[in-house]
């Protein structure tokens, strides 16, 4: 109304009328003419010319872009002020506040008396998706996701499934029971329902996630399975869209529907592929037109999504894979201003989308038709929160089996309380037809219902569950050389432990492709030199160049960056050229020759290089079996050795009788455990041990083995050295008891026998020690 009244306002200041504006425009100077055909016609005269207008007015030909610049500012100049209050950002997060600013602006409209704009589904496929989606793709981090890749199929598209007909087939039977007005509804049109509730919002994660800054793991996997499930979401939106008009469905149309589900998902993959190859190979002829290059990059990217569209594919796939693709050529090709610039405009461009999409869900909300059903918005609510917890337990229950790294059950809490829902579903919704969905404003205010609830309700507890539960946040660090270095070095060691085991794993097919990416692709996408650029050697050059921007924003300007000594020497990582003129040492024929004969002759051959091998094509080692003979003789032998150390002191040998020749063995005379001091026979034969040096051949004086009992010498008690002789079995005890209660005796004497120590009847002296 306000505004009428200023369009009013302006007309009377100006003047009565204005200048058509129109193709004939150009032409108004022909009434002008005195011509002759004008003459014959009309006379001009004094009273109908009319006044120069020196203001006009026309809003009608300016009104859409206008208004499309007046609702980007009031989104930019909320952003601003919501950033310039830190106590309610940190309570709130962004998307609550701008959902409240939209209604408040939709409140309005409805006081004057104006229709609020509806967020229309092909504005904001068309439009506001894109430059969110292209943002992450780009920007993603390539290694966590492909790393948790298995992960992410799963809840994307198994937790999808299980969501959808959990939810949708429950609902069915809600809307079942008599007297809830709810008859009516098919189950085609509560599973289709169901598939587009299910499915997480990229949107509202990224707008909520980025502001707890939490883990990276968390973060891959929750952000990933948002952009992976629209494969899912779009052929099940699809599928029963169709169906719902048929009315019947075969095994053949199930058949086609999971087949559709490739084709869309993978087909999304390759045109998205295909675009980012075309925009990295046109990079490549952009050294001289440098102001045209971040163009590329974004009319590529929009290309591929379009074209994704156009044959029903996942544009949000093609969006993807076009910005992984092409990131890592283009940047090796472009200047560093048209890096910035593709940085810059691709953040501003989706925080505005953003900011939009989120203002305008408010509004659509006021300016929307609504059915309200307690019954069915209440058992959306609640199935869509005990779907996603027993999807994401029962997942990772699976998951956590083939993982090395498991998905604790902090993990699972925020994994679960993370599954934000937000405008596709609205936007899905909308374009439902009211004669095959007669619901549709039902299923409309269910869904607004359900993204408030998640986005309000969960998107403002959960930063305060992070930090209760203690959940592991990002940590902002800066990479270095050395972190470079190490992950490149684990990288091959694990591809190479892979290609020994025989294994071929995610490690083993990622090396491949890298080779694969360096012998061909590179030289075909990357002009120059840099085609041939080690990744080390790259990353060294990109951190110079961002320690350079640090040091000019810093304020550093004063010393120029190329003085400034680098935090990495570039001499650690290439070796030094030998200068040119260097001359060798002239030697001669004789001394060369002289030369190669010694290394001939010391040397070892130089190995020759082995072909690559794994566990299926080892040689079998011939002396292989030999080794396990000794093995198991070794086992044996250390068994047999721990027996041994159980039994007891004395063999279980039965002892022989006194007079036998196996008791008539020598004896050390000084032993305190013998059995006797003097030998019980002369006839036996005496060795006597020199103690100073018991092994020198000298100290052992043999006498005559086989002389008679006349002949034998005695051998004194005080005489020093080690006799051998016979113990006596009659005076065991008693030498015993005059070996204690003498303690006059410079020394006693060691007599035991070597390999028998003496009778086992006697069981009274076993537990005693062989010496004291």
């Amino acid at each position: 109304m306000e505004l009428k009244m200023f369009i009013l306002v302006l007309g009377l200041l100006v003047g009565s009328g204005s200048p058509d504006i129109g193709p004939n425009q150009g032409k108004c100077s022909d009434s002008l003419d005195p011509g002759p055909q004008n003459q014959g016609n009309h006379t001009l005269t004094p009273h109908s010319k009319k006044n120069f207008p020196v203001l006009s007015f026309g809003y009608d030909h300016v009104r859409l872009p206008f208004e499309i610049s007046l609702w980007v500012l009031l989104a930019s100049l909320m952003k601003l002020g919501f950033h310039m209050m830190p106590r309610l950002s940190s309570i709130v997060p962004e998307s609550c506040l701008l959902i409240v600013v939209g209604l408040l602006v939709g409140g309005l409209m409805k006081l004057v008396a104006e229709v609020p704009p509806v967020l229309e589904s092909k504005i904001f496929f068309l439009y506001l998706l894109p430059p969110i989606i292209l943002d992450a793709g780009y920007f993603m981090p390539i290694r966590q996701f492909t790393e948790n890749l298995g992960t992410i199929l799963m809840f994307a598209v198994v937790g999808t499934l299980w969501n959808a007909f959990f939810v949708g087939g429950l609902l069915y039977g809600v809307c079942q029971f008599e007297g809830h007005r709810l008859v009516n509804v098919d189950l085609l049109s509560c599973l289709l329902f169901g598939s587009i509730i299910s499915a997480v919002d990229p949107v509202a994660v990224l707008a909520v996630f980025e502001e707890i800054h939490i883990n990276e793991l968390l973060h891959i996997l929750v952000f990933g399975e948002s952009l992976l499930n629209d494969a899912v979401t779009v052929v099940l939106y699809h599928l029963f869209e169709e169906f719902s008009s048929v009315g019947t469905i075969t095994v053949m149309d199930v058949f086609l529907g999971v087949v559709c589900f490739l084709v869309v998902s993978l087909g999304g993959i390759v045109v998205g592929a295909i675009y980012g190859l075309l925009a990295a190979f046109t990079s490549r002829f952009t050294s001289h037109t440098r102001v045209i290059e971040p163009l590329f990059v974004f009319v590529y990217s929009y290309m591929a999504y379009l074209s994704a569209e156009v044959f029903h594919l996942s544009g949000i796939m093609a969006l993807i894979a076009c910005g992984a693709v092409t990131r890592p050529y283009v940047e090796a090709n472009i200047s560093h201003k048209s890096h910035t610039t593709i940085k810059y405009f691709l953040k501003m461009w989706s925080s505005v989308s953003e900011t939009l999409i989120f203002i305008f869900l408010g509004v659509s909300t006021v300016a929307g038709p609504h059915e309200w059903n307690w019954i069915f918005v209440v058992a959306t609510l609640i199935l869509c929160l005990v779907a996603r917890v027993l999807g994401v337990v029962g997942l990772t229950f699976v998951i956590n089996k083939f993982r090395i790294v498991k998905l604790t059950s902090k993990d699972q809490f925020i994994i679960a309380y993370g599954g934000l829902r937000g405008a596709i579903a609205f936007s899905l919704v909308y374009l439902l037809n009211t004669d095959h969905f007669p619901k549709r404003n039902m299923f409309l205010t269910a869904i607004i219902t359900v993204i408030f609830f998640t986005v309000f309700v969960q998107g403002m507890t959960i930063r305060p569950l992070v930090d209760l539960l203690a959940v592991k946040k990002k940590q902002e660090t800066k990479r270095s050389i050395n972190e470079e270095i190490h992950t490149q070095f684990l990288d091959h060691l694990l591809t190479g432990i892979e290609g020994i085991c025989g294994h071929y794993g995610h490690h083993h097919w990622k090396d491949k492709l890298n080779r694969f990416n360096k012998k061909y692709v590179k030289k075909c996408l990357i002009a120059g030199e840099r085609s041939k650029e080690p990744q080390l050697i790259a990353f060294y050059h990109k951190m110079e160049m961002k320690q350079a921007i640090e040091l000019v924003e810093s304020g550093g300007g004063s010393k120029l960056p190329s003085a400034v000594p680098s935090t990495v020497s570039m001499q650690n990582i290439q070796p030094k050229k030998p200068p040119q003129d260097r001359a060798l040492p002239q030697l001669s024929k004789a001394r060369e020759e002289e030369i190669r004969k010694i290394l001939r002759t010391n040397l070892q051959k130089t190995r020759q290089r082995l072909r690559s091998y794994n566990r299926h094509t080892l040689i079998a080692d011939p002396y292989e079996d030999g080794w396990n003979e000794i093995l198991i003789k070794r086992k044996r032998m250390m068994e047999l050795e721990k027996k041994i150390s159980q039994m007891n002191n004395y063999l279980t040998v039965p002892a022989p009788a006194p007079d036998s020749p196996t008791i008539a063995r020598a004896r050390l005379a000084s032993d305190p455990q013998a059995w006797g001091l003097k030998s019980l026979t002369e006839s036996i034969p005496t060795i006597k041990v020199d103690l100073a040096s018991p092994q020198s051949p000298e100290s052992f004086n043999m006498v005559d083995e086989i002389g008679k009992k006349g002949s034998q010498p005695k051998v004194s008690e005080e005489e020093d050295g080690l006799t051998m002789k016979v113990p006596s079995t009659t005076k065991l005890r008693k030498d015993k008891t005059a070996n204690e209660d003498d303690d006059k005796e410079p020394q006693q004497r060691l007599m035991r026998c070597l390999s028998d120590p003496g009778p086992a009847g006697e069981e009274d002296d076993e537990d005693e020690p062989f010496l004291h």
